[in-house]
């Protein structure tokens, strides 16, 4: 499962992160990753649900913030992010899409 939180700021935040990931903390050189529960803990949706919420964020204008192999491969999928795009941090995928 996936766990999807949106978050109203100036623009609309979409985290999305593969469940399992929540609460932990992944680090490779420089590079750190903190996955918050405060942040990225939300409903729990199927990859479906997850690409209709992402799709419908888009045209919106809204960040997405994804961590993890499911959540990542689910907006490659959906054709919202490209791969190259996505970083490794201690072996887990990470994107940021800047509509």
């Amino acid at each position: 499962m996936l766990s999807v939180k949106i978050h109203e700021a100036y623009r609309r935040v979409v985290a999305v992160c593969d469940t399992e990931l929540i609460g932990k903390y992944f680090e490779k050189g420089k590079l750190q990753l903190n996955v918050k529960k405060e942040f990225y803990k939300g409903e729990e949706k199927t990859e479906k649900e997850t690409i209709e919420i992402l799709r419908e964020a888009k045209i919106d204008d809204a960040i997405f913030n994804l961590v993890g192999k499911r959540a990542v491969d689910t907006a490659i999928k959906a054709g919202l992010i490209d791969k190259k795009g996505v970083i490794k941090i201690d072996n887990v995928p990470h994107a940021l899409s800047l509509l």
